[in-house]
């Protein structure tokens, strides 16, 4: 990816080419896949680059409408204007040349871009770095540029079709195969990935299932798949705290249960579990997890006569006194 001076407020060195300024004298080397699920209805993007912040820049996703990927010598615009064209109705391949048209850079520009019905296009220009491909298939695109091989994207497509999992294990399995094969030619650094919901209302933060961004890291996918795990666990979390306001006490244990299981290393999610169990009125199923708890972080120890007034422990000095004894 190079980034032009619209792109980014750092500039390091400039110089013309195809009559606009671009910053620094290499590229931002890029892997990337977007992709929709026709299961769920839900549209990602999943990206890993040798830049810094490249979640900042490739990715661009809205709900009900489709997700673009803008890479090699960057031109932001792609994604929210191929957004926009692609909600006002036209099809991502139509979009995608709309834009082309008018970029004097086209040449250098590696775009994908696929909307609500699985409809996908994609353009690599042909002075894109080599090795510099794209492979389109059933509702996705994958696209990469100064990779090791040239096989890159092939076994992109490859690892999105035959994994199992919702779109997050797909892309996820996607960028792991890239690397695998040889990846970026100079190494890695970032990564992020999108998923927006099959079910629109039209509210930006609503409308995000999972936005993850890892800035700078030794190992991004590395990163990455590791807080797919963690915001997985914090999704059960936050249903077992809404369970735990209508007072769906059994509904709420079972979110805490599975939040634990995919964050096991954090043991506040099994205080909210121990919590939930005390409100239940099943104090000797949560004494054990409390003393664990406690081992392993004091301070929710300390936290714990404070849930009484915000009626989240019953306001019973007998079982306090039981829990704190832990």
């Amino acid at each position: 990816m190079k980034i032009n001076k619209y792109n980014i407020i750092i500039v390091f060195t400039c110089s013309i080419l195809f009559g606009q300024h671009i910053s620094t004298k290499r590229p931002i080397s890029t892997y990337s896949i977007v992709a929709y699920d026709e299961n769920t209805n839900e549209l990602g993007v999943a990206v890993q680059s040798h830049w810094f912040s490249v979640g900042f820049l490739v990715p661009w996703v809205k709900a009900g409408v489709g997700a673009v990927a803008t890479q090699s010598f960057v031109k932001v615009d792609y994604g929210p204007e191929g957004l926009a064209l692609m909600e006002k109705g036209m099809s991502p391949k139509e979009a995608l040349q709309t834009l082309i048209k008018k970029d004097e850079g086209e040449a250098v520009r590696q775009v994908a871009m696929v909307d609500i019905k699985g409809n996908v296009a994609a353009h690599t220009g042909d002075r894109c770095i080599q090795y510099a491909d794209h492979f389109t298939g059933k509702h996705f695109s994958v696209q990469a540029n100064l990779m090791d091989k040239s096989t890159v994207p092939k076994a992109m497509a490859k690892a999105f079709r035959n994994t199992e999992g919702d779109l997050a294990d797909r892309m996820m399995a996607a960028l792991e195969a890239a690397e695998k094969e040889g990846g970026d030619i100079r190494g890695k650094q970032s990564a992020a990935m999108v998923i927006v919901s099959g079910e629109p209302t039209g509210i930006d933060w609503k409308d995000t299932k999972l936005s993850l961004r890892i800035e700078d890291h030794p190992n991004p996918l590395d990163e990455l798949k590791r807080l797919i795990q963690v915001h997985r666990a914090y999704q059960h979390a936050n249903m077992g705290d809404h369970y735990m306001e209508t007072n769906e006490i059994e509904k709420a244990l079972k979110e805490y249960d599975m939040a634990s299981q995919f964050y096991p290393e954090n043991p506040e999610l099994p205080y909210w579990q121990a919590v939930s169990l005390t409100t239940a009125g099943r104090v000797d199923d949560a004494l054990p997890i409390f003393n664990e708890v406690f081992s392993r972080n004091p301070k929710l120890k300390t936290l714990t006569p404070r849930l009484v007034k915000s009626g989240l422990l019953p306001d019973d000095q007998a079982i306090l006194k039981r829990i704190m004894e832990q």
